[in-house]
């Protein structure tokens, strides 16, 4: 259910940064019918620390809406408060998610203790499949193998977004905590290497303007058409690195507004793009052919 190309989605706003609900219903729709085959709406990629709570719970409401079971719904549901990941997670469930992407907690800082028992205190409260975030570039903690090999005995915790960049973890997690864990890369650039290493898909934000080459990427590793994967991979690194040229989401929401889809304002404290990122973004899109 969970392989491929998912994409971590950008939250449209006008350009008073006010939700725009008709935008967002347009691009996850776009997204699904160019081949995404899982969406996750209010992530870090949707800037789910500027949106009010209604705002998080109405982004996930109009997910679950638009794919309408055509792919699978990974809400957002992560808080550095056990409490509120609960309630966004108990949410997710009440909207029709498939599941929840839960981050580890940011500032706080946790041992791996107080990861253990966040983790297992949402598993127990929420009967939803749920996957972890382990992101130490943005939440400061990284978990240990040891830690998800024991929380991958709860039937509900399923898998991983891995956004460590660190090839050998793959390895070590599916030995750790067996081969039906799913392992979901969150870094475009090691996409491959990470299937290589055992892994069965990517949450992309590249995805959000390149659906369709990142799901044709995958499939041709599926399919064992390796050299074709790779060629695919080759076009993308420049689009990757404009991507993450400032802090994300800047540049790829403006790669979004450049295709229609939203206004490219992103909430404070987000900065808007410099002149010479809106000259690299638009430069990679033309090379990879998404932008005449």
């Amino acid at each position: 259910m969970y392989k491929g190309s998912l994409v971590a989605l950008i939250t449209p706003m006008t350009q008073d940064g006010s939700l725009d609900e008709d935008a967002f219903a347009r691009f996850v729709d776009w997204q699904i019918r160019e081949g995404t085959k899982g969406i996750i709406p209010v992530g870090t990629t949707g800037e789910s620390p500027t949106l009010s709570h209604h705002e998080h719970k109405r982004v996930v409401e109009i997910a679950v809406s638009v794919a309408d079971g055509r792919v699978p719904v990974m809400a957002g549901a992560g808080s550095n408060s056990t409490a509120e990941a609960i309630d966004l997670t108990r949410h997710a469930k009440q909207a029709g998610a498939d599941s929840a992407l839960v981050v580890t907690p940011y500032y706080n800082k946790p041992t791996q203790e107080g990861l253990y028992r966040h983790y297992m205190a949402i598993a127990d409260a929420v009967d939803l499949p749920i996957f972890i975030y382990n992101i130490p570039g943005r939440s400061v903690v990284d978990m240990s193998v040891e830690t998800m090999a024991k929380l991958a005995r709860h039937p509900n915790i399923i898998g991983v977004k891995d956004a460590t960049a660190n090839l050998t973890r793959p390895l070590h997690t599916s030995a750790a905590c067996g081969p039906d864990f799913i392992q979901l890369s969150g870094e475009d650039h090691t996409a491959l290497a990470f299937l290589a290493a055992g892994g069965h898909g990517c949450i992309s934000v590249t995805a959000n303007i390149a659906p369709r080459l990142c799901s044709q990427m995958h499939a041709a590793w599926q399919s064992g058409h390796l050299a074709d994967a790779m060629a695919i991979q080759t076009r993308l690194v420049a689009l990757h690195d404009a991507m993450f040229c400032e802090t994300s989401p800047g540049p790829v929401k403006y790669a979004a507004s450049l295709l229609g889809f939203t206004a490219d304002h992103c909430r404070l404290p987000m900065a808007p793009v410099a002149d010479t990122t809106k000259q690299r973004v638009r430069a990679a899109m033309v090379s990879a052919g998404i932008l005449n």
